[in-house]
């Protein structure tokens, strides 16, 4: 019998490292490696803050997968702390990757990564879905997207946190479509690869945001739910802490759920002083079963006292929490085979608008630089080469406060799914858009001055553009009955995007 035993350890041991260059697939509400087996999610936040600078106006960050010194030295400790998954918030699309990238394949370490960045990203106090976040997005999925240990990316991270912040899910709904789009149609990328939402735990918008992000047609639903959740701090359990509650809230949820964030410090001794109970909690029988593991928040010892490890003069020094982790995350939660598993393939009901939930979901138009570009050009009125953009505000003010009908083709209702048609457009065009509506809505020369922060153009004649702007984008967009019931509008990919759209479309790309 012991050749029995030897065989079997074997076997575990061969599929085991087989498993840590497999790409995770997604059936229902579970990860699966590529062989049936069942993913869980042992991960932690990987991102260090970068050195506070007044030099510019653009926020600096680190790309954590772009350090090639710091990857080889972490990913032996990330290793040693028994994490399969990272979640890295902002890296730049330009920078190399490889080195850090195949370290972390090497240790059977997946990553997770944000598509936005510090200054391009939605943000809620002023949310939208336009040409310059798309591209950004693109870029991020165009850069991993070759390397077989992304599992996918969050497209949002608590962009609505309360209900005065609820208008901001439109957008991002809608670029949880692009991107989806954007993949499928990507002859590069021939594998799966998701993109979720991070939310924390707002109760007052918890039940709707769930509902909202859940709803609709599965090319506009998210592919996995990241939660945010610190209510398990210092002795508690899974009553107290809510967990029990939750993973009964998500049992009927049809795509993964996990925690991509959690680990509360605000105990005595703080973050360094955590014992990650809740991490045992998490991988238990009763609450596994709902969610795929979680994130601990996070690696990198920082002002917010979060931290596991410091690092000084290029040494790893590791705190007492590192140990009490490394040692929860030895517990193996009981998994189920992709075989034997049977999803539940019901989307949710998209939940109404109300005081409280203020997103509709008839979403924004698909951002397209190709047809503002047509647009800008077939305008007669646009912006002065003298004019900043900082001063662009003064002029949109005074004209949408002067003619809203000049407007709404860039203005964006959440609330009520109505989107103008070149919302989606830069400040530039969209200003031409303004500028000239209400040139030609005065009819007077003087009305294109604006102290020399205006100017008239001759219309450059295109028939593509003449087609692809009077065709395809005549109308408003508008919430519909239909388009309401499905979850998303005409502001996505639609049949009114005519040959001469798609041709155009491609310059963009």
């Amino acid at each position: 019998m012991a050749w029995l035993t030897l065989a079997a350890s074997l076997f575990i041991l061969a599929s085991r490292a087989l498993a840590k260059t497999q790409p995770i697939e997604v059936k229902g509400s579970k990860f699966f490696y590529k062989n049936g087996t069942q993913f869980f999610i042992k991960g932690i936040a990987y991102q260090q803050e970068a050195a506070a600078s007044t030099a510019s106006r653009k926020t600096k960050y680190l790309d954590p997968l772009a350090d090639e010194a710091s990857c080889k030295r972490d990913v032996l400790v990330l290793e040693e702390l028994g994490i399969n998954t990272i979640r890295t918030y902002h890296i730049d699309p330009t920078a190399k990757h490889d080195v850090c990238m195949q370290l972390l394949q090497d240790a059977g370490i997946y990553v997770i990564s944000d598509l936005g960045e510090p200054d391009v990203s939605i943000n809620r106090e002023d949310p939208r879905w336009d040409v310059t976040l798309f591209a950004r997005y693109r870029k991020v999925v165009d850069e991993l997207a070759k390397y077989p240990n992304v599992i996918g990316f969050f497209v949002g991270n608590e962009v609505s946190d309360s209900a005065n912040t609820s208008t901001a899910s439109v957008y991002v709904k809608a670029a949880v479509r692009d991107m989806k789009r954007y993949v499928k149609e990507n002859k590069k990328i021939s594998r799966w690869l998701g993109f979720g939402y991070a939310a924390n735990d707002a109760s007052v918008i918890r039940d709707d945001i769930v509902d909202y992000f859940g709803c609709g047609p599965a090319e506009t639903r998210i592919d996995f739910w990241g939660y945010n959740v610190y209510s398990w701090c210092g002795d508690s359990d899974i009553k107290r802490s809510h967990f029990a509650e939750r993973a009964e809230y998500f049992r009927d949820f049809e795509a993964p759920v996990f925690f991509a964030e959690y680990g509360c410090n605000q105990i005595k001794g703080g973050g360094a002083a955590r014992e990650f109970k809740e991490t045992a909690a998490l991988y238990s029988d009763e609450i596994s079963s709902v969610f795929s593991g979680g994130i601990v928040y996070m690696y990198f010892q920082e002002e917010n006292d979060y931290g596991l490890i410091q690092v000084s003069n290029g040494q790893v020094t590791r705190f007492e929490a590192f140990g009490a982790l490394k040692a929860q995350l030895r517990k193996q939660p009981k998994a189920i085979s992709r075989d034997a598993y049977t999803p539940r393939t019901e989307p949710r009901s998209c939940p109404p608008v109300s005081p409280i939930w203020q997103s509709h979901p008839n979403l924004p138009p698909t951002p397209n630089s190709a047809l503002c570009q047509c647009m800008y050009n077939s305008r007669t009125c646009i912006p002065s080469s003298i004019l900043s953009a900082a001063s662009y505000s003064e002029i949109f003010n005074y004209i949408c406060g002067a003619s809203e009908s000049a407007c709404e083709t860039i203005a964006s209702h959440p609330e009520t799914g109505v989107h103008g048609n070149y919302t989606m457009c830069d400040d530039t065009a969209k200003l031409a858009a303004v500028l000239d509506a209400y040139y030609k809505e005065q009819v007077t020369p003087s009305a294109c001055k604006f102290d020399g922060k205006a100017k008239i153009q001759k219309p450059r004649e295109d028939k593509a553009c003449a087609k692809t702007v009077d065709d395809a984008w005549s109308e408003i967009v508008s919430a519909d009955e239909d388009s309401a019931a499905r979850g998303f509008g005409a502001g996505g990919f639609v049949d009114v995007f005519v040959v001469a759209v798609l041709v155009a479309a491609l310059v963009a790309f």
